[in-house]
């Protein structure tokens, strides 16, 4: 593990409109995001990122999550509050999936000391190529608050 490594990683399914933000935000961030960051689409997520979560020392998901909040707001749950938001209910396959990812890497000792979920509240995730008006005007503060906790990890 090296403890200086950062992975920004973007879930969620580009076909189900709003729950699209995470990727959509992690291309934003990979044409104007700060260097020296690993950038990662873990679309809907599977076992082949255990890895990569493993390996950084910090890891940052970005992610639509219903936290019961107007859509469009956006929320950072960082360390302890981010285990919190990942052990509630879920409303999709890839929450779940990331709870499990991240149970897996703490049972092995490698859990990200540093660790944060970025959450926009999702308008719909029906079928749709693009997010919800509310949602893409979030999509920037998505970036903004990814960059912030990017500015205050470092060493």
């Amino acid at each position: 593990m090296d403890d200086s490594s950062v992975l920004v990683l973007g879930l969620g399914n580009r076909l189900l409109s709003d729950d699209a933000a995470g990727p959509l935000a992690v291309d934003a961030l990979v044409a104007h995001g700060p260097a020296g960051v690993q950038y990662c689409d873990g679309g809907t997520i599977g076992l082949a990122l255990l890895p990569a979560i493993e390996d950084a020392g910090a890891l940052i998901a970005i992610d639509a999550a219903r936290f019961g909040a107007e859509p469009g707001t956006v929320r950072v749950f960082e360390g302890d509050a981010m285990d919190r938001q990942l052990g509630g209910r879920k409303a999709s396959a890839h929450e779940l999936a990331l709870a499990d990812l991240m149970a897996a890497a703490a049972f092995s000792g490698r859990l990200p000391g540093r660790r944060a979920l970025v959450a926009v509240e999702p308008a719909s995730t029906d079928l749709g190529l693009a997010p919800t008006a509310t949602v893409q005007a979030a999509l920037p503060r998505l970036c903004d608050e990814v960059r912030d906790l990017l500015q205050r990890w470092q060493p």
